[in-house]
């Protein structure tokens, strides 16, 4: 009986609901849903079938606004198919929480303590003071930016003589703005942004939404507070200053790269403003972006390995993009640099970074670097594709990014698992995927004593 208590004890213990976990299977739930959504016969173009694997690396790449595809979208999905893959792609970006707590409030319902921490995990916030009104404003921003750029879209389509009917320059105008806003990376041009390469208006559009989305809402939210004359003292956060600025040196630092990379190269013969334009939207498009203009296999091994990095990188955290994010990055440079001067703590725009939050970059960094290894072995020793490949397609996966250099489509069935793993990790994140592992936090009543150790 002792033993049967003791066994109960155990599983009770390690299945606890805690916030955390509650969702990350809130997110396979959502997984399985848009599964049966795509693979209804209502959702398939006629004659089309998909496996179950196809459908589930759909889904999560949809969920996950990752946009790496095994089938083509506009060659699969009808228009019913599309609409739905729409929907998926907004609940995926603007999160599970948010917007299911943005329909409790319109049925005027409270809410509780639990929902306001789900909230917050969701949206990678640090408090939970409010919540309610946060999700209202990145609702807002959602709905408004897509809108806007739906129209502008759709509109210039129309006349530039794209779409012949007004309704099919709309309708791919509303998907491409929502693609772009929630850099999913998705296309139903059938080529990505191929035909727009030369299209520097479409592109100028594009970046602009994708940077936005990337951002993330905190640095949206502020920006709305400064430029509103409720607050004429207010002042920019610590992290809008940090995540903003690294955020704008990764673009600037990516494009100078791809310009000085490739402009001997496949650039060779090109004007200056095809060259200007292409360096930038491959800065951009990286950081979680996913829509290309080019094929990235005409890159050269250097340029492809950089735009891996920045796909590691990603976005900014509390955004639509995944990797390892930019106050990771900015954090752990800051770090090193500090060391390197001999100083003890860390200190940027005349703040000093707190001891948990640089202990959890290097968690972050060092977490990710083990999986993403892990994967490139798997994949490596699972398919026959040159390696610099799979590192692009591994760190595009984590990084929720969707670029791809032919690889995806070409996988076996357990390759396309790894990726599938990649892509769901890379969009919850890697704390949440190491809290979810963990039981509640415990507080430590004693300290054992402490001995130095020799280090590198």
């Amino acid at each position: 009986m002792v033993t049967l208590n003791l066994k109960y004890s155990f599983f009770k213990k390690r299945l606890t609901l805690t916030p955390v976990r509650l969702i990350v299977i809130s997110y396979l739930l959502a997984t399985f849903v848009a599964m049966i959504l795509l693979s209804l016969p209502i959702s398939l173009k006629e004659g089309v079938q998909l496996s179950f694997v196809d459908t589930m690396f759909t889904s999560v790449s949809a969920i996950s606004v990752t946009g790496l595809t095994v089938v083509s979208t506009v060659d699969t999905f009808s228009v019913f198919g599309v609409f739905m893959l729409m929907i998926v792609l907004q609940f995926g970006a603007i999160g599970l929480m948010t917007l299911g707590t943005f329909i409790y409030v319109m049925l005027g319902r409270n809410v509780g303590l639990t929902h306001r921490k789900l909230i917050m995990i969701d949206q990678n916030r640090g408090n939970i003071s409010g919540m309610v009104q946060t999700i209202k404003l990145v609702l807002g921003f959602a709905v408004a930016l897509e809108l806007i750029g739906a129209i502008i879209f759709g509109t210039y389509f129309y006349l530039s003589g794209f779409q012949n009917t007004w309704y099919e320059a709309y309708y791919f105008g509303l998907f491409h703005a929502l693609s772009s806003y929630t850099n999913a990376g998705f296309d139903i041009f059938g080529d990505s942004l191929y035909r727009f390469s030369k299209d520097y208006f479409v592109q100028t559009l594009t970046m602009l939404l994708l940077i936005l989305g990337a951002l993330g809402f905190p640095v949206l939210i502020e920006l709305r507070t400064k430029l509103s004359k409720k607050y004429p003292d207010f002042r920019f956060s610590l992290y809008t200053k940090l995540t903003t600025s690294t955020f704008f040196i990764l673009i600037v630092l990516g494009a100078l790269s791809f310009f000085l990379l490739e402009k001997d190269l496949f650039m060779e013969n090109l004007p200056w403003h095809e060259k200007v334009f292409h360096s930038l939207f491959f800065s951009v498009t990286p950081r979680n972006g996913g829509l290309a203009t080019l094929d990235v296999n005409i890159f050269s091994t250097p340029t492809i390995f950089i735009t891996s990095i920045l796909m590691f990188i990603g976005a900014s955290p509390s955004s639509v993009g995944g990797g390892i994010r930019t106050t990771t990055l900015a954090i752990i440079l800051l770090t090193i640099f500090t060391f390197a001067k001999g100083q003890s703590e860390v200190r940027v725009f005349k703040k000093r970074l707190a001891t948990e939050d640089i202990l959890k970059s290097f968690v972050v960094f060092t977490t990710a670097v083990i999986l993403v290894i892990t994967a490139i072995i798997l994949l490596d020793s699972i398919e026959n594709y040159p390696f610099i490949g799979i590192i692009f397609e591994v760190c595009s996966a984590f990084g929720t990014t969707g670029l791809s250099m032919g690889l995806t489509p070409e996988l076996s069935t357990p390759g396309k698992y790894v990726i599938i793993a990649i892509m769901f990790i890379g969009r919850i994140g890697i704390l949440s995927t190491l809290l979810f592992i963990s039981s509640k936090n415990k507080q430590e009543h004693y300290h054992f004593p402490e001995e130095k150790v020799l280090i590198g």
